[in-house]
């Protein structure tokens, strides 16, 4: 990461604070190994990564012999970690994913709120005065769908429950059980079931191929009239296209913080929708909430020089359920 972000995410205090757990050496991973960038790795033990760092690929592993941990001070791995990572022994991977996930988790949960209340055809329709009472929606009783029941889904999902909003939750995932899905207070059942019957849809799984498109065209016209989708996953989850010409009728609405391609192109319909909002891949940590993230590297950092168990740890066969 550059110097500006470094300084956002893992600020002064925080590399204080790592510094007395390790022997600190700034290693700019953005180009070819130099050599004062080789001769830093040949010691290196800890590599702390952040959002812009290449990938640690075999030619970048060969310069660390004594690498045994990787912790990662931002959310998804997968833009860092390669095959030869993996396959060489001794290294432990970290990520910083579950700081990252309340801002996700906050956001969600506000956008399904609005959701619920029709926040946006409301607006559109009454953007010249206030809205009759016979005209307002509520969340009370609302079916709520949510597709993957990830580190985010499964908080989305809590926190759905912890309102007295008395929503109902269907949950959609290949590797939650009945009795898994009614213990998160969800019940389980099938993508097509779940879009018939959900006012909302909430998209909380992993970019895999076989995910991409999951929420096509045949999916979205089973979402019932007046339904909303919700995405702060990946884009590619769901077909832009096919969700435009959806809403372009009015018959959905949509809150996106993720969009495939992302950003759209200027002058997208997805764009320019009233009852549409289209946010910059904001839900995750933002401004003043990266310091969690660096926080999070910081005492992985101090339970790595303790030789304790990283808190954040992933092994090679959780790729295929992480964003």
């Amino acid at each position: 990461m550059d110097a500006e972000v470094l300084d956002r995410v893992i600020p002064s205090d925080l590399r204080q604070r790592l510094g007395r757990c390790a022997d600190l050496a700034p290693v700019p991973l953005t180009g070819p190994l130099g050599t004062p960038e080789a001769r830093v790795l040949s010691g290196a033990e800890l590599l702390v990564t952040g959002w812009g760092c290449p990938q640690l690929t075999s030619d970048v592993l060969a310069h660390a012999p004594r690498l045994r941990a990787v912790v990662h001070a931002a959310g998804s791995v997968k833009p860092v970690v390669s095959d030869a990572l993996w396959d060489r022994p001794g290294i432990t991977v970290s990520s910083a994913a579950d700081a990252n996930a309340g801002p996700v988790v906050a956001f969600t949960i506000a956008a399904i709120t609005f959701a619920a209340k029709k926040v946006l055809p409301v607006a559109a329709r009454y953007s010249g005065g206030w809205p009759g009472f016979t005209a307002r929606e509520g969340a009370d009783g609302r079916v709520v769908g949510i597709i993957g029941a990830s580190r985010i889904g499964r908080r989305v999902i809590a926190g759905l429950r912890a309102s007295d909003a008395g929503y109902r939750i269907l949950l959609t995932d290949p590797y939650v059980t009945e009795a898994d899905a009614a213990a998160l207070g969800a019940e389980l059942v099938g993508l097509s079931e779940l879009c018939r019957r959900s006012s909302i849809v909430s998209v909380h799984a992993p970019q895999l191929p076989e995910t991409r498109g999951l929420l096509g065209e045949e999916m979205l016209k089973l979402v019932p009239d007046g339904g909303v989708v919700v995405n702060t996953a990946r884009g590619s989850l769901v077909d832009t296209e096919a969700l435009a010409r959806e809403c372009a009728t009015g018959r959905l609405d949509a809150f996106l913080d993720v969009t495939d391609p992302e950003p759209l192109p200027p002058g997208h319909p997805l764009l320019t929708l009233p009852n549409v909002l289209v946010t910059p891949h904001m839900a995750g940590a933002q401004g003043s909430e990266v310091r969690r993230l660096g926080l999070y590297a910081v005492e992985e950092a101090e339970r790595f020089a303790r030789g304790e168990e990283l808190l954040g740890r992933l092994r090679r066969e959780d790729l295929a359920r992480l964003a």
